[in-house]
């Protein structure tokens, strides 16, 4: 009776070690190391998220880094995985990907997915074509474009377009799936005034400083991070990895390089 009690506690311990060890080789990064590949969710946003249209290669910021991310830390492959801003956050929470890039951090989001720490800072800038007669005067605030009569173009599924669609009463929203879509509205006057990220419209502008006017609303619109997005299931530990690496490129001055990197070719290639 006692040796089968003590067989029995033993079993019991063996198989509560036995556990606690599967549980500690399992984990997001593990299971990724296990696979050999980290699939990273792209969806374009220069300069941070880049997709040649003639070959379909990404770069960016952020796939420069979630490249490095997989060799550095993980020891294993990147994967870009071609996505929409409709489907950023539906795709990861599917497991289509195991990091979605770019990703503007807001609390509805915040609801579905987790987040690093912010990779980089951006706000919402308005463009519009100076010659418009509609902005004879120029607006400064949300409520001075949100008038009947003008159509604000926004890329559909965006943060921004969660920010700013309540705000609008008057005025029409056209929304379109990306930004090359958004682009091309604005030049060919389907629409008034794009709003987007301050770092793209920036670079934009570039294609005609004597056509296209910048506006900055007051007050801000939003100012958010900008950072990787996990699934639900990416323990503390397994986002403080991240974030031990987005803290040492940033301290080493690595993303403020590769960024800025981005943004002189991207405006080189515009003005060419």
């Amino acid at each position: 009776m006692f040796k089968g009690i003590v067989l029995g506690l033993l079993f019991a311990a063996s198989a509560g070690y036995a556990n606690a060890q599967s549980q500690e080789g399992s984990g997001y990064w593990q299971d990724i190391q296990k696979s050999g590949v980290l699939r990273c969710g792209a969806a374009v946003a220069p300069p941070h998220v880049i997709r040649d249209p003639q070959t379909g290669e990404y770069s960016g910021t952020f796939v420069d880094l979630c490249k490095k991310f997989a060799s550095d830390a993980l020891g294993v492959k990147a994967e870009i995985v071609d996505t929409t801003w409709d489907n950023i956050v539906a795709g990861l929470q599917a497991n289509r990907w195991d990091l979605s890039m770019a990703l503007n951090q807001n609390p509805k989001r915040a609801m579905a997915i987790a987040f690093s720490q912010p990779v980089v800072e951006y706000q919402v800038s308005g463009l519009y074509d100076k010659a418009n007669p509609k902005f004879s005067q120029p607006p400064k605030s949300i409520t001075d474009v949100d008038v009947a009569g003008v159509t604000i173009i926004l890329m559909s599924g965006t943060s921004i377009d969660g920010t700013l669609s309540p705000q609008i009463k008057n005025a029409t929203i056209l929304r379109l799936p990306d930004i090359d879509a958004t682009r091309l509205a604005l030049s060919s006057r389907r629409g008034d005034i794009l709003f987007d990220d301050s770092d793209s419209n920036a670079l934009f502008s570039a294609t005609g400083k004597d056509r296209w006017v910048t506006l900055n609303p007051e007050p801000a619109i939003s100012k958010q991070g900008i950072a990787f997005g996990l699934r639900r299931s990416a323990s503390y530990s397994d986002i403080q990895s991240l974030n031990f690496f987005i803290q040492e490129k940033s301290a080493i001055g690595e993303i403020d390089r590769i960024a800025k990197g981005y943004i002189d070719k991207l405006a080189g290639d515009i003005k060419q």
